[in-house]
């Protein structure tokens, strides 16, 4: 029935529901996940800043890493415009069978944003849209307490050993309510992703 779905994302906690149930259906149906982030323009570009467009790589590599961990295959773009229009026209390009969004950001801002978008996708769309609300409270929303469970994570993991000489590279990071937490060892980098929901840790990469 659906051979591509699209999930729209700008990396809030929002999306993070409709990712989940985006792949879901993609994995039900064998469908193919595409993840697709706007950065405004026109009205809109006068909210966004220079970190605009590297975050909206980050929320969809972030669709995609999700993906291949559940064996769906992905692909991922970023277009500049108007959002409702661009994520129409890229239905439109793509043959997309099913649009999923999310109808919650995280801020005030967000709200208003992504449930506008969101609106007039489901009005102007030819295609269905599934629409998906965040209904779970964040637990962990401070970065410092990301990467403290993420230092007890790698801790509890047999195979580290690492944990006394970890070092925070960057600032932890939370996209789709999910901490993205970037750590070195004295040998190699480790990533842990922390569920900004439940509090879980998983590592991610531990490239050589």
């Amino acid at each position: 029935m659906y051979q591509d779905v699209l999930i729209p994302t700008d990396g809030s906690d929002g999306t993070r529901q409709s990712i989940m149930h985006g792949l879901t259906i993609a994995n039900r149906f064998e469908a193919t996940i595409h993840a697709l982030s706007i950065v405004p323009e026109g009205p809109l570009g006068t909210l966004q800043n220079e970190a605009a467009t590297p975050a909206a790589h980050r929320a969809v590599e972030r669709v995609a890493a999700e993906a291949a961990r559940d064996g769906i295959e992905a692909t991922t773009g970023v277009e500049q415009g108007v959002p409702h229009e661009a994520i129409l026209e890229y239905a439109a390009d793509h043959d997309i069978d099913l649009i999923v969004m999310g109808t919650q950001g995280r801020t005030g801002l967000d709200r208003v944003l992504v449930g506008s978008v969101t609106e007039r996708v489901v009005r102007m769309a030819d295609v269905p849209v599934v629409t998906v609300r965040l209904t779970d409270e964040i637990r962990i929303d401070d970065a410092e307490d990301a990467e403290r469970i993420a230092r007890d994570a790698l801790t509890a993991d047999a195979e580290s050993g690492e944990s006394d000489a970890l070092t925070v590279v960057e600032e932890p990071q939370r996209i789709s309510a999910v901490w993205i937490v970037a750590l070195e060892t004295d040998t190699r980098p480790v990533q842990v992703h922390v569920d900004a929901l439940s509090g879980k840790a998983r590592i991610e990469t531990r490239d050589e």
